[in-house]
């Protein structure tokens, strides 16, 4: 495990997260919409909701519905009117019914997790606000191994939206438990026998146990639990939360080996000034940092841990069609966003977060690194056991994707690939 980061460190040199000017796709848009490129149309219940989901690329297919009050505008959260939650590879968009703001994290390629809000009162010059301090009270702690980062939580909550916390929680990522995952959110989507938390409401003093959630498995109507036409979509599509589930655990560990090796290589170039040496000399401790966060990351690219779908699972909103045809594919149309959900989320399990631009973005020596790593295991030279949950066929898949696809991954982590050429039975 990397070491361990606090916001002191963040806030400091050389990240200095909350006075550097962040650069993503919020910013992006706020200079359309300053310069006039772009105009939001607003809707008189909604607000910007709609216009702001076209505007950024968010499909509300995506829609994921969570009735715990565990957000900014707790007030405006219960089981008969959950918070939506629409995401796709680099944004996240809150939306409450009534609410007085919307709210936007995203993940910067330099700074990660970034939080903004916008007002819902119509106006002629909408804004973004970047909001820090309020968010990163609970976005930046040990639920996030302390940077800036995004939290899915699973909770026993009460008919008014309570979480109880006395009951216990689970942090949701693609390594939690099947039966763990879901407490608090609503969940449309098959299953088969497999038990989870979501949809369920507990109305006693105490939760019972065994937990008794049958009524809550299968689900693919809501309408008995709230009014769906006051939102975008009548779906909280189970594949949308199992994909949310896997992408915001890697986009906290994408940060992570970000903020270390900057930091790490700040401390070296410091302490190298201080000793005299020759500005560039490596220390160990050095390598040893960038290393261990760089496993960390390959990890979870590769899917090391990911706990097995106890059935097939197929959702309700038409999220998984959508989403296997994103991304680069290769000659074959094989791609990193196919899904496979028999008994994993991707059918070739190496994360598509690779594609994005806070992956692309990551400093050098951790691409470097990064790539070196990801090829040997991809050719089989590291035999561990931490991959064993690639088959041979999954290398092969996975080696030949990235290599047709490599114009859209950075040229030093590919400088790194065995470039031989793969034959079209791979």
């Amino acid at each position: 495990m990397a070491s361990t980061l606090s916001a002191e460190d963040f806030d400091r040199e050389p990240i200095n997260y909350s006075k550097a000017t962040p650069a993503n796709s919020v910013t992006e848009l706020q200079s359309k919409l300053d310069t006039g490129k772009i105009k939001l149309g607003y809707h008189p219940e909604r607000g910007y909701l709609d216009s702001l989901l076209e505007a950024l690329s968010v499909s509300p297919k995506s829609q994921s519905l969570v009735y715990s009050k565990t957000s900014l505008q707790i007030a405006r959260i219960r089981p008969r009117t959950p918070r939506a939650i629409y995401f796709n590879d680099d944004l996240y968009v809150g939306y409450c019914q009534l609410g007085d703001v919307m709210e936007f994290s995203v993940a910067d390629p330099k700074l990660g997790t970034v939080f903004y809000t916008i007002d819902q009162r119509e106006t002629e010059q909408p804004q973004f606000v970047r909001q820090t301090d309020n968010c990163l009270i609970c976005h930046a702690s040990s639920r996030t191994d302390n940077i800036p980062g995004h939290v899915i939580r699973s909770l026993f909550v009460n008919a008014g939206g309570q979480p109880m916390f006395s009951a216990g929680s689970y942090i949701i990522d693609h390594s939690t438990e099947w039966e763990k995952r879901w407490g608090g959110w609503y969940v449309t989507g098959k299953h088969g026998e497999a038990q989870h938390l979501g949809n369920l409401i507990v109305r006693s003093r105490d939760v019972p146990r065994p937990v008794e959630n049958s009524a809550g498995q299968n689900v693919t109507d809501l309408t008995t639990f709230f009014r769906p036409e006051h939102y975008l979509s009548p779906h909280s599509d189970l594949v949308a939360l199992t994909v949310l589930a896997h992408q915001a655990k890697g986009h906290n560990l994408i940060t992570r080996a970000n903020f270390s090796t900057r930091q790490a290589l700040h401390y070296q170039e410091n302490l190298n000034n201080e000793l005299g040496e020759k500005p560039g000399l490596a220390w160990e401790s050095t390598t040893r940092r960038i290393a261990s966060a760089s496993e960390d990351l390959l990890e979870y690219l590769l899917c090391s841990g990911e706990a097995p779908l106890p059935a097939p699972i197929t959702g309700t909103s038409g999220y998984a069609e959508e989403f296997s045809q994103r991304g680069p594919k290769d000659k074959q149309a094989r791609s990193l966003y196919q899904l496979d959900l028999q008994t994993r989320l991707l059918k070739y399990p190496c994360s598509y977060l690779i594609y994005t631009d806070s992956f692309r973005q990551l400093p050098t020596n951790m691409l470097t690194r990064l790539g070196r790593r990801m090829n040997e295991v991809l050719t089989n030279q590291d035999k561990a056991e931490t991959w064993q949950h690639l088959s041979a066929e999954d290398r092969q898949h996975i080696h030949s994707i990235l290599l047709a696809t490599k114009d859209h991954l950075p040229e030093v982590f590919m400088a790194q690939f065995d470039l031989a050429e793969v034959s079209e039975n791979d």
